[in-house]
């Protein structure tokens, strides 16, 4: 037996039956502080699942916005992105392992569509949004695809000078890559620069970026241009 002294009272209890209320005691004690700290949690859940929640919605505007964007439906993809944003603007977003990937994204899927709505003033201010120093740190292919992007708006508004600008800020990397080159050649070919076009065309024919027959007809043409404009008055 086991007995309980408590003045003036004294228990007598059989040992198996002390062990298994000890036991019982413990198993009781734990349940409780257990179901205390999941009462606790429940508000950080309630809000990692609205965040959570909010994320999948944010990723599924942005996807959208980039199957309309495919489908050529531009007011259409210029909403979801722009739905993307307005929720990405809230505090629950700032912990997102992504977020400023999915911002991006977002800006330059505005940014893609205000183009093809000859929108040039928000088109531009979308870009801005997208080239700034975070994006770069967090995602430099956002920012290359971005100035790539920009570079080919430039050439389709006939504006050798901006594409020129955007050109110059690529990183030296992004600026050796056959679309960027494919890009330089046509500013070089907007801006009547033939001896630039001519060198360009050669290191794209170099890498293979045409077949065969294209890049001797493209190498052709400017260098009849070149020796066209090289006249000498006296």
């Amino acid at each position: 037996t086991v007995t309980l002294f408590w003045p003036p009272w004294r228990f007598d209890v059989s040992f198996n039956f002390f062990v298994f209320a000890l036991i019982g005691g413990f198993v009781l004690v734990y349940a409780a502080l257990r179901a205390l700290a999941v009462v606790r949690e429940l508000p950080t859940q309630a809000r990692r699942w609205r965040s959570q929640q909010l994320e999948r919605a944010v990723v599924g505007w942005v996807l959208d916005a980039l199957a309309n964007q495919l489908a050529g439906r531009f007011v259409r993809a210029q909403g979801a992105a722009q739905n993307a944003l307005d929720h990405l603007r809230g505090g629950s977003s700032r912990d997102w392992p992504r977020r400023a990937q999915l911002e991006a994204l977002a800006h330059l899927l505005v940014a893609e569509s205000a183009h093809a709505l000859q929108n040039r003033a928000k088109r531009d201010e979308h870009l801005q949004a997208t080239l700034t120093p975070a994006t770069a740190k967090a995602s430099p292919e956002v920012v290359e695809g971005a100035l790539l992007r920009a570079v080919r708006w430039a050439v389709e508004d006939r504006d050798p000078a901006a594409a020129r600008s955007r050109l110059a800020e690529l990183p030296q990397g992004a600026a050796r890559r056959i679309q960027a080159l494919r890009l330089r050649l046509r500013v070089a070919r907007l801006g009547d620069a033939t001896a630039e076009a001519l060198e360009t065309a050669r290191l794209l024919a170099k890498h293979r970026a045409f077949s065969p027959e294209a890049a001797r007809s493209i190498v052709h043409g400017l260098a009849l241009d070149a020796l066209r404009g090289a006249h000498d008055l006296a």
